[in-house]
């Protein structure tokens, strides 16, 4: 095989082989929901989809694919059960396949799956529809997390092989597998068929637990630890750990984990004051299409709004790169001085759904009247009693400055109409106030003036907060 060739592709006919076993088992056995992703991931494990598609146009390996000898030498010793007809061994039993079957497993599990009449475990259709079967015995439904597991340690007693197994069928489901023509798939060299690790190898029904060539709890028989003698129904389950230099650790290199979904993992609405940073950080988690967290992947965050609100340092884009457990958390948020609403979107690349944050600045300091009474006096006379209240950032603000001035439309301030007295009894239309320990602000009695009219008064704070209140002259009577 050339080193250029695409760890990801898999051989056109052995993904036929797969996808056909799926089919097959959907049709037989749908309770079993069974992936062709599933088979992928295994047969990528156990023989680099058949070395890398060398196979024929019906699915059969030009060269045979054998296991190490099961002689007990660091794998279970088994004596040969199928006189070498399929693995060429009339003293040993050893795997074979491209899904890795020891003879006697085979001998129960094998199947016809290109329908020629013949069971051939060096047949990629075959192995595939077999390793099916054996997934999906006693009852297991491969939509459960739980059935999926044990299905796959059924099939190798290795938590490593577990991850292994389980991050191919992650990167196939994600749209990571790619037909390419047989012979130009890519063969890892570090397969369970004997190159460099240990033979897994399913095991026939009719025991407590399936064992494995591998297993160390079949006493070297090659079975399970009923010897064979089980009854007629499998019941698939973990089988017992290999021995030493049994498997625990396959070389198989995974392919990085990628992200299929982003889930929310804080509020998706928060609030701040102009001036002052969120107390909330959007975060999200990476996920696989199984729900697993993602680690080592940029997550960008990127803010969208009118209000000035940027993140820590200045900018509106901010990358992450995910924790161990799949998170990633945005920079502290910035308001800035402006109110408003605005978004902050997180993304994880094409194909994948970003998610939203909204987010709303509001003023600091607020003004508002005490009380909603119409103001209207007579001209000569005098206004009721008026007041205020500044708040900043939802309390009372304290001695806090506030102009209050009669103005003009256009916002200038007016020399006519109502007005307020100095403490020489002086009309003045403009002063400066402070709020008392309330943040309330009681205005000095208005004096309405003798021309009738309507005339704005202007609360202004120290921040440019305003409030603009009408005050109503009428005439008085004749």
């Amino acid at each position: 095989m050339e080193d250029e060739a695409d760890d990801s592709g898999i051989p056109a006919t052995v993904l036929d082989a797969y996808k056909q076993a799926e089919s097959r088992l959907a049709s037989t056995n749908p309770g079993c929901n069974l992936e062709w992703e599933l088979l992928a991931a295994i047969g990528r494990v156990e023989s680099g989809h058949a070395r890398g598609g060398d196979v024929t146009a019906d699915g059969t390996t030009r060269n045979p694919i054998l296991g190490p000898v099961l002689n007990g030498n660091g794998f279970a010793n088994i004596t040969d059960t199928d006189g070498g007809e399929y693995d060429g061994d009339t003293t040993h039993d050893r795997a074979v396949g491209p899904m890795q079957f020891i003879p006697s497993t085979w001998a129960t599990w094998g199947s016809d799956g290109n329908d020629d009449g013949e069971r051939n475990p060096e047949n990629v259709y075959d192995a595939a529809l077999a390793a099916g079967r054996y997934l999906c015995a006693g009852g297991r439904d491969l939509s459960s997390q739980a059935d999926l597991e044990a299905a796959i340690l059924g099939y190798n007693q290795s938590e490593s092989y577990l991850r292994t197994v389980l991050t191919w069928y992650d990167f196939y489901k994600e749209g990571g597998a790619d037909s390419v023509p047989d012979g130009s798939g890519a063969d890892p060299g570090d397969r369970s068929d004997g190159i460099n690790t240990p033979t897994p190898s399913p095991s026939p029904p009719g025991s407590d637990r399936p064992g494995k060539g591998g297993g160390s709890g079949d006493d070297g028989k090659g079975g399970s630890k009923d010897e064979g003698k089980g009854g007629n129904s499998p019941s698939p389950g973990p089988t017992e750990p290999p021995p030493s230099g049994g498997g625990e650790d396959p070389d198989d290199p995974s392919p990085a984990p990628t992200i299929a979904d982003l889930r929310v993992a804080s509020p998706q609405s928060s609030t701040a004051y102009t001036g002052a940073d969120f107390a909330e950080r959007p975060k999200v988690r990476g996920v696989t299409s199984r729900g697993t967290g993602v680690s080592g992947k940029t997550v960008t965050f990127t803010i969208s709004g009118q209000t000035g609100a940027v993140f820590a340092g200045g900018g509106k884009t901010a990358s992450v790169t995910t924790n161990s457990s799949g998170y990633a958390t945005a920079p502290v948020v910035e308001a800035g001085k402006l109110t408003g609403d605005f978004t902050i979107r997180a993304t994880a690349g094409s194909g994948v759904s970003p998610v939203d944050f909204a987010a709303e600045v509001e003023a600091s300091y607020g003004l508002a009247r005490v009380g909603d009474a119409a103001l209207t006096a007579a001209a000569g006379g005098e206004f009721g009693t008026v007041e205020a209240k500044v708040t900043y950032r939802g309390g009372p603000a304290v001695e806090a400055p506030v102009t209050a001035a009669m103005v003009t439309e256009a916002g200038e301030q007016n020399d006519k109409g109502p007005f307020f007295k100095d403490a020489e009894g002086n009309p003045v239309r403009k002063l400066n106030l402070t709020t008392d320990g309330n943040g309330t602000v009681k205005l000095p009695t208005i004096q309405a003036g003798d021309a009738a009219g309507t005339y704005l008064l202007r609360l202004t704070t120290s921040e440019g907060v305003t409030l603009t209140l009408e005050l109503t002259v009428e005439q008085g009577a004749a």
